[in-house]
């Protein structure tokens, strides 16, 4: 840390900086001192919103680069629930949310996985399976202070290009004393249609001993939260053709295709529009216990452990249909060319008999997954002399992820069709996509049958062992020098499996599900937008609005699915359960409506990335006229060994039960392959500070960054998609060999702190990148697997019939001109008439199917990101009223080409976002009130085939507020209540034109009310 005073601190943020500096240190901790107020000064006790902004300023005006900084407004209490909802308060910084809560944080339009998250200075492993932490994981009361460090700083772990951010937890001799805090709170969370009010509890407390030798801390918090949330998705996306498409995926040219049907550029159509419903319960349990002893006044020696548990339960329950590119579409109304959207997309089928009926379909789910982190670590910080300082500092730590439930997995889909439905219809044009079918009365349990299902199973774990030992040594007065070595050593294992029936067309009868104890509900009135209502068509009053859906017990509705189901087709991966007696199994009696850890049947990747490091940074000050500056020049070298071993299964067959999709089925040998590569950077960073004036600092910096590549970028290996569709086959495979994205950072900024508190501060950064990570993609052959959609029996099928015949009329005619072929497998239904079927591929006839295979790769193209953040922070005298408002513009030169059938070149996160925060605080009496806004941005670049397409996040802001009192009778009460999402937002992503609604969420908002007593 610079040492040197660049301002005058008044004797108030003197005192606060002294006493409750757990909350605000700008050092990473491995080199954190304790610190004894001065016998001469007077200690002034601030907390509150006050106090917390007093520390943060300092933290930012001390620094030795640009750091923004959150500190606790008292010892357990956070200014947010939620770690990331504080964190978007500061410039450049903005949030995901997952289930209406922070999860995922962006810095300066650098995504989640391209920031490091640091705890007491020490890497986190995370349990979402990739570099990205979930916030969600951590409560709020456990963490004293937050500095966000937007320069480089060769002390620093590397990892971070948009950002490193160190979460800071409390230390026993930074509090002497015995020092306790406890909180209560109830949460009732209005996302939930089914939940109820839930409780939070939290408490720590710290004690010194024998005249500060010895020091205990120990935190603990405990929550139960129960969530939902209703939405419209389009997951399969929409198809996207060139305006000649008229085959599978377009329509039919002129008035056939509909009103203003496209005739230049590309348009699209939607395939599997669906209405979601969830309910979520959480439950999470953080703790950390420290234990400090200091036999001498020159060395410290720090034990902590903490411990994260979340367990998530969520129920999944979604009514759809499928558009099969058939029947008459000359409803359908078309605008935007040459950018066409449907704002009216509409099938009619000619139905002549039952087998013409499409289906509407019930999708079902229940799952579960246990995360955890364990961390335990040793620091000893040794005070040599005045001039030399020591420091150790190791922890061992690891985090999991796996299936709260065995038998349902990390996440399942059980299908139950009802063939009852005449017309198709997705209204675009309304708030709400608007859904329609025909006889929409018919869709109930009494017409469900069985259809495909999954039961997929996750199981993450990440272990990481690092080891700092660092130094610090004063030259004299002017100059200093920080160095150290590192070395950490990462390992990430994924494993996967999937129980797949692909029964996609149906199996068993009607009635098979009617004896579950279902419950009927309504659909869109769930929704505070407004849907579609198919105004104009010719035949509106015809269109039935999807406002129809049934809810039950997941075990019971498999219960009835396994003995529904009359044969156990079963991909490729049996499941771990035995089926019930008298029901299908596989060869030796499993079951496969349940989820399998055979994970070397399916994906068992590993990677370890062993990374080595020396630094050495020089830190001088001195006076230009009578303007004192600070330099920092630093250089970092690291080299990282990363081995990647994975094992996949083959597969030997096609199937294509379904008219409009194919299976890959019949598991052969798990192969196994490891290979290694490895890398070296130089990562120089230069930080230069000067006090024009007292109150006035102008900061420089220039710095090389790096942001490692996800760890299923690095996973080798390849998988396929199992479930293939008509336009093509696709598959994953990852490249352990590539290296970092790189970053020359440039940085500039002017602070004015021209009052108490109070601050004006303008920055400009620029952030040149290269090695960015992009799809590439080859074509395999991978498997030699026939393909029965590219061969004679389908070949003689389109010259009899024709090339606009439907899907479901060429397999009719296989099914009756090769019903001898031991590749072709018809059914019938009990009336004998033709009931759909298999066809295998044929080796001998048909030509192999070709995989595209997506294949992450570094690109040669240099892009530039740059921006401006300004903010103020202000408080008026003495009134206790105050505000902060802040903006971040981010640009970088790059935007998707929408008119494009390609992945094209654009930077996925980059918004600007804006912050307002209005606060009183004063006489025990706190209110504040906080507006977040974040822009529209891309948040994915989806590539398959004619599936491939950007997905924007649509602008969203959010109004949060709190209010306590500390009661005066009983000093050290505090009670409050808070309030999220007040205005109840809900979230929209969309496609190629903001019509193209891929995902409306609406959460809710969440209130919480509680005390906190503090001694």
């Amino acid at each position: 840390m610079n040492t040197r005073k660049r301002f005058k601190q008044s004797l108030l943020t003197s005192s606060i900086s002294l006493l409750l500096s757990s909350a605000a240190t700008i050092t990473m901790p491995v080199m954190a001192q304790d610190q004894a107020a001065p016998e001469d000064v007077e200690v002034i006790q601030v907390s509150g919103i006050r106090g917390s902004l007093l520390r943060a300023m300092d933290i930012k005006r001390d620094s030795s680069g640009i750091v923004d900084a959150i500190s606790a407004e008292d010892m357990g209490k956070f200014p947010d629930t939620n770690l990331a909802e504080s964190l978007q308060r500061i410039t450049g910084v903005s949030i995901d949310r997952a289930s209406g809560e922070g999860s995922q944080v962006t810095v300066r339009g650098f995504g989640a996985a391209n920031n490091l998250i640091t705890l007491n200075g020490r890497q986190l492993p995370t349990t979402t399976g990739s570099r990205t932490f979930d916030f969600a994981n951590l409560a709020s009361e456990s963490v004293s202070g937050v500095e966000v460090y937007k320069t480089a700083d060769a002390s620093v772990t590397s990892g971070g290009i948009g950002a490193t951010i160190n979460l800071s937890t409390h230390r026993p001799f930074q509090s002497p004393g015995t020092k306790a805090t406890f909180g209560a709170k109830l949460v009732d969370d209005k996302s939930t249609d089914k939940g109820d009010v839930t409780p939070e509890i939290s408490g720590l407390y710290s004690q010194t001993f024998a005249d500060e030798t010895f020091g205990i801390s120990i935190s603990g918090s405990y929550q139960e939260r129960e969530s939902g949330m209703q939405q419209f998705l389009a997951d399969q996306g929409y198809r996207a053709s060139d305006y000649t498409n008229t085959g599978w995926g377009g329509v039919p040219a002129g008035e056939e295709g509909g009103i203003n049907r496209p005739t230049s550029g590309i348009y699209s159509n939607p395939q599997q529009p669906r209405y979601v419903f969830e309910e979520r319960q959480r439950e999470r349990t953080n703790g950390q216990l420290v234990l400090q002893f200091r036999p001498t006044d020159n060395l410290t020696a720090t034990l902590d452990y903490t411990l994260i548990r979340n367990n998530i339960e969520e129920q999944h329950t979604d009514a759809s249909v499928w558009f099969t590119y058939a029947g008459d579409r000359s409803e359908s109304v078309w605008a935007g060319e040459p950018n066409a959207v449907p704002l009216i997309y509409s099938e009619l089928y000619q139905i002549n008999s039952d087998a013409d009926l499409q289906d509407t379909s019930l999708t079902v789910g229940a799952w579960g997954r246990e995360e955890s982190i364990d961390s335990i670590g040793l620091n000893l910080d040794w005070q040599v002399n005045d001039d030399l300082q020591f420091a150790l500092d190791h922890h061992s730590s690891e985090a999991e992820m796996k299936a709260s439930d065995p038998r349902h997995g990390t996440r399942n889909n059980l299908q139950l069709p009802s063939y009852t439905r005449t017309r198709t219809g997705l209204d675009l044009t309304g708030d709400l996509p608007g859904i329609a079918t025909g006889n929409i009365e018919n869709f109930n349990p009494n017409t469900m049958r069985l259809s495909g299902s999954w039961f997929a199973n996750d199981f993450y774990t990440s272990e990481i062992d690092q080891t700092q030992v660092t130094g610090k040594y004063h030259y004299n007065d002017e100059a200093s020098i920080d160095f150290g070595v590192s070395i950490n050593t990462v390992n990430n294992r994924y494993r996967h499996t999937q129980v797949q029936r692909a029964d996609w067309a149906g199996v068993g009868v009607e009635g098979d599900f009617a004896d579950v104890n279902w419950t009927e509900d309504t659909i869109l009135d769930k929704f505070d937008a407004d849907a579609g209502n198919f105004g104009g068509t010719a035949t509106q009053s015809e269109y039935d609005l999807f406002n129809r859906i049934w809810f039950a017990d997941f075990d019971e509705i498999v219960r009835a699915a396994e003995f529904a189901d009359p044969v156990a087709n079963v991909d490729t991966v049996w499941g771990d359960c035995l089926a019930p007696e008298g029901a299908s199994a596989g060869p030796n009696g499993e079951g496969h409506f349940c989820a399998s850890t055979d994970w070397d049947a399916d994906t068992n990747r590993f990677t370890e990335e062993e990374t080595t490091a020396a630094f050495v940074q020089l830190h001088y000050e001195g006076e230009l006229g009578d303007m004192p500056y600070d330099a920092h020049l630093g250089m970092r070298y690291e080299r990282t060994d990363v081995t990647s071993t994975a094992s996949a299964p083959g597969y030997s067959r096609v199937e294509w039960s379904e008219d409009t999709s194919t299976a890959v089925t019949g598991v052969t040998e798990v192969e196994t392959l490891s290979q290694e590569a490895d890398y070296s950077q130089f990562l120089p960073s230069f930080n230069f500070n000067i006090s024009v004036t007292d109150d006035v600092i102008l900061r420089a910096a220039v710095g090389k960054t790096i942001s490692r590549a996800g760890y299923g970028e690095l996973q080798g290996g390849t998988t396929i998609n199992t479930s293939g569709s008509l336009s093509g086959y696709s598959g994953n495979s990852g490249n352990p060999g590539l290296r970092p994205l790189e970053s020359v950072n440039y940085d500039l900024s002017a602070e004015w702190y021209y009052d108490e508190g109070s601050y004006v501060s303008l920055g400009y950064f620029r952030k040149d990148v290269t090695n960015w990570i992009t799809t590439g993609t080859v074509d395999s052959t991978i498997f030699n697997l026939a393909n029965p959609l590219d061969g004679e029996k389908f070949d003689a099928a389109v010259a009899a019939l024709g090339a606009g015949a439907s899907n479901q009329e060429l397999r009719a005619y296989i099914f009756e001109n090769f019903a001898d072929d031991p590749n072709v497998t018809p059914n019938f239904d009990e009336n004998g008439e033709l009931d759909g079927g298999t066809i295998l591929g044929d080796p001998a006839t048909d030509n192999l199917v070709n995989f595209r295979i997506n294949v992450p790769v570094n690109g040669d193209t240099e892009h530039t990101i740059d921006g401006i953040e300004f903010n103020v922070q202000h408080l008026f005298g003495e009134s206790g009223f105050g505000g902060i408002a802040n903006y971040t513009m981010v640009d970088s030169g790059l935007e998707y080409d929408k008119s494009s059938l390609s992945d094209t070149e654009a930077l996925v996160g980059l918004s600007d976002t804006a912050n307002l925060v209005l606060f009183y605080d004063k006489d025990g009496l706190q209110a504040r009130v906080a507006y977040n806004w974040r822009d529209e941005y891309l948040n994915e670049r989806r590539v398959n085939g004619d599936l491939t397409a950007p997905i924007f996040t649509d602008a969203y802001y959010q109004i949060d507020f709190n209010i306590s009192y500390e009661v005066k009778q009983l000093e050290g009460l505090t009670v409050f209540v808070e309030g999220i999402n007040i205005t109840d937002e809900y979230t929209n992503e969309f496609g190629r034109d903001n019509r193209l609604i891929y995902k409306l969420t609406q959460t809710g908002a969440r209130y919480n009310v509680g005390a906190r007593y503090t001694f």
